[in-house]
């Protein structure tokens, strides 16, 4: 199930990129990533033996890919940009995106990201969470309180971050449901590369008029705090601008809607850790750590060998592609006893679900938030909230962006 209805004879992008990775079909992939753990921490990728799936063989001469599963592993490969290189991107996500930092290495990736940070501000957080985040949930939840259910990916979580980015760039309310569309056909590059190149114009054509207004007359929306930004001299072109809003659309809107999906099944699945978060909300910022590092939205990032080097005492030769596993790293039993088990009590520990090193989660801060104020509204305005008996669950499913497609709740 999706969660737009596509005009008849028309493709939904918004499934077929869920169909794409595995929703619906790869239900849980951990017991793979724990038999790769005991293997060992780096070793040859092979996702037909990791997932059954029907991939071709790679072309004669591609370069070795090597899967970090390890969190030790995970973290030696994110905190070295000099031997890890993240440019492979360019190949396919820069001719959609745009130069972003997403592909960037030091020093450029430093310089770019310090002006973007402008726009991140702890003064902004509290301001979006006060002026917009809130009311956004709001309007959301008035809309089926009176009913006494409801299915609340559909409702809540997959509507409420593209919400939010609007917002926060400023926006007319009444486009989101088409630039929503070219988000998801942009990062659907893989399954589609003309429609993601069009998706990739058509979105730069529209935030371009946007754009040229904030130059002019700058307000105190997101895109204006970009359009003033600068550092030691140097300002952001239209072209870096873009790139970073075609980057920040899909992981705003994609990842914190299926983060926050992926914490309220978790809950509703352990009643009990339900019931103590809803008396006790000091265990606000624990619960929300442990669902990111139970269930990330994202499974999986990349990065290439800049030389012939090693992780964590596994040879690894110069171009070699690493998987870098965020999700296994995540479910390491040397690090967190019973690591399969959603706990909101167990002792904070650094978890990698916004990776780590110079490339984390520029956005961290906001999804933190967003997630913090979904679910406090949720807990508020929803009492004795609860799965519906006589519908389905849909699990968490996926194998590099994770969530359920619909929870399907009783509450009241």
């Amino acid at each position: 199930m999706s969660q737009t209805s596509a005009p008849v004879g028309e493709v939904d992008p918004f499934e077929r990129f869920n169909r794409s990775n595995g929703m619906g079909r790869i239900e849980n992939p951990y017991p793979v990533f724990i038999e790769l753990r005991g293997e060992a921490p780096v070793q040859k990728a092979d996702l037909r033996k990791m997932f059954g799936l029907e991939i071709p063989e790679p072309p004669p001469g591609s370069p070795p890919v090597y899967t970090a599963c390890s969190y030790e592993a995970v973290c030696e490969v994110l905190r070295d940009g000099e031997r890890f290189s993240s440019a492979m991107y360019s190949a396919i996500m820069g001719i959609v995106m745009g130069h972003s930092i997403l592909e960037m290495d030091e020093p450029e990736h430093h310089r770019y990201r310090a002006m973007l940070q402008q726009a991140f501000t702890k003064r902004s957080l509290e301001l979006w969470e006060h002026s917009l985040v809130g009311s956004v949930i709001d309007e959301l939840i008035d809309a089926f309180i009176d009913e006494g259910k409801a299915e609340l990916v559909r409702q809540l979580t997959f509507p409420f971050p593209v919400n939010v980015i609007a917002g926060l760039l400023g926006l007319p309310r009444e486009d989101i449901p088409q630039f929503h569309r070219w988000t998801v056909e942009l990062i659907s590059v893989g399954i589609d590369f003309e429609g993601a190149l069009r998706a990739s114009n058509q979105l730069k054509e529209y935030l371009g008029g946007f754009l040229a207004e904030r130059r002019v007359n700058p307000g105190d929306d997101m895109m204006s705090v970009l359009a003033q930004a600068e550092m030691d001299g140097q300002r952001l072109s239209d072209e870096d601008i873009f790139a970073f809003l075609r980057l920040l659309l899909p992981a705003g809107a994609e990842t914190t809607y299926r983060s926050s999906s992926n914490l309220l099944y978790g809950l509703l699945t352990h009643p009990d850790q339900l019931a103590a978060l809803t008396t006790d909300r000091t265990l606000m910022a624990q619960t929300i750590e442990e669902g990111l590092r139970w269930e990330p939205p994202l499974l999986t990032i990349m990065r290439s060998a800049t030389r012939d080097t090693e992780v964590c005492g596994v040879p690894i030769e110069k171009d070699s592609v690493i998987i870098v596993n965020l999700g296994s790293a995540n479910h390491d039993e040397t690090r967190w006893e019973n690591a399969e088990d959603l706990d909101i009590f167990r002792k904070a520990t650094q978890h990698i679900a916004f990776a780590f090193g110079p490339h984390m989660c520029l956005g961290q801060h906001l999804a933190r938030m967003e997630t913090r104020v979904v679910l406090t509204k949720v807990l508020d305005r929803l009492p004795n909230l609860r799965l519906d008996p006589a519908a389905d669950a849909a699990p968490i499913t996926g194998m590099t962006f994770r969530s359920p497609h619909a929870l399907p709740v009783l509450f009241g």
